[in-house]
């Protein structure tokens, strides 16, 4: 019907020299355009307050037996284990979805269209943002190993920002050369939108264990009924992984719920002040890690793979959005605690750049995973 109506308002309008000659409408004025943001600087890894590092040739990438911190490209090849193999036994990936309408924990929220977060005229520190209800869909893929027992317990691994095929890849031939542990990978899509005010905002840089309970209570259950798995309770048989807010979430779970998992892998960490809404406790969101809470807390028994890029993400409107800076400060209050991690920069490279992942995620997973045995092994 509606295709119908606009093909003869078409025809009318041909035949009625009248309405052939009224001028056109004008669009109303569209809402000027946000400023983009200027490409963030090459930030040298030398540079003075930043953690020693040993520079590698370039191709090169550390052994995952190493500890410390690292330099590498500034050429980036694919690692041989991130490609398919036909000798190598090859995982199966399942999907389903998930309804925001289903969740007690995430009901669903989104940021008022055409809206940004402006800061606080009364506290720059602060920000105010107009944010409102909204329903989601998300996204889960459950990567199961061919090595796998149908019911018998498993190790894991949870993603952010999924699914993630690279991650798929190199587990099949990480498993099959015994390199990993047998594992599933659950690889959980967010619930829309970016930073402050977004659903994925809420989810991923909130400084508390909720994205750990919303995991651990709404998606593993699932995960264990659809699929015929036994996920282990074991922390030491738990990873969590991200990119950028993913892999700021990916610290907060471990480090809010020690309990639940002891292994880290982020790609560029948002370890930065995208908090919202404002929590006095962290005052400067994901900062706060290294700036507070590493350096004034017990040592956790966490193990961490982290990288950051020279061209990472940088923005001026305060001292807590340096990407690199506060990887680099990671590095340097992980190292002062004596924690067992590893830190990559990575040289002509960008913001959870696709390349560097390419060449370093078997080295990640490899590294996080050193240590690990099964309870009674």
């Amino acid at each position: 019907m509606v295709r119908f109506l606009s093909f003869l308002s078409l025809v009318c309008l041909a035949g009625d020299p009248a309405s052939a000659q009224t001028p056109p409408q004008q669009p109303p004025a569209a809402a000027p355009a946000k400023p983009r943001r200027p490409p963030p600087p090459a930030r040298d890894p030398n540079t003075p307050g930043y953690v020693k590092a040993k520079e590698l040739p370039d191709g090169a990438i550390p052994s995952p037996k190493q500890d410390g911190n690292f330099i590498i490209g500034p050429t980036y090849n694919p690692a041989p284990e991130m490609s398919v193999k036909e000798s190598v036994p090859q995982g199966q990936v399942f999907e389903f979805t998930m309804e925001s309408a289903d969740s007690k924990i995430y009901p669903g929220i989104a940021r008022e269209p055409g809206t940004f977060a402006q800061p606080d005229p009364a506290d720059p520190g602060k920000l105010i943002v107009n944010s409102r209800p909204a329903p989601y869909t998300r996204r889960v893929a459950v990567y199961v190993p061919k090595q796998y027992v149908p019911g018998t317990e498993a190790p894991f691994i949870v993603g952010a920002d999924g699914p993630d095929k690279m991650l798929f890849a190199a587990l099949d031939n990480l498993i099959a050369e015994k390199r990993v542990p047998v594992m599933i990978a659950i690889s959980i899509g967010n619930g829309s939108g970016d930073a402050q005010g977004s659903q994925r905002g809420l989810e991923y840089d909130t400084m508390s264990g909720l994205y750990a309970q919303f995991v651990e209570t709404e998606v593993l259950p699932l995960v264990e009924q659809k699929f015929n798995l036994k996920l282990t309770k074991d922390p030491e048989g738990r990873a969590t992984m991200g990119c950028s807010s993913g892999g700021s979430a990916a610290m907060a779970m471990a480090w809010y719920r020690t309990d639940l998992y002891h292994r880290v892998l982020s790609y560029s960490g948002t370890f930065v002040y995208q908090q919202w809404p404002y929590n006095p406790e962290t005052p400067h969101g994901a900062w706060d890690f290294h700036e507070t809470l590493i350096p004034n807390s017990p040592k956790k028994p966490l193990r961490i793979w982290m990288h950051v890029s020279d061209r990472d993400n940088l923005i001026t409107r305060d001292d807590y959005h340096d990407w690199v800076l506060a990887n680099q400060n990671m590095a340097k209050v992980l190292a002062a605690k004596g924690y067992p991690y590893q830190f990559v920069f990575a040289k002509n490279a960008g913001h959870c750049d696709r390349a560097v992942k390419a060449q370093t995620l078997p080295l990640a997973l490899e590294y996080v995973w050193q240590g690990y045995r099964k309870r009674g092994e």
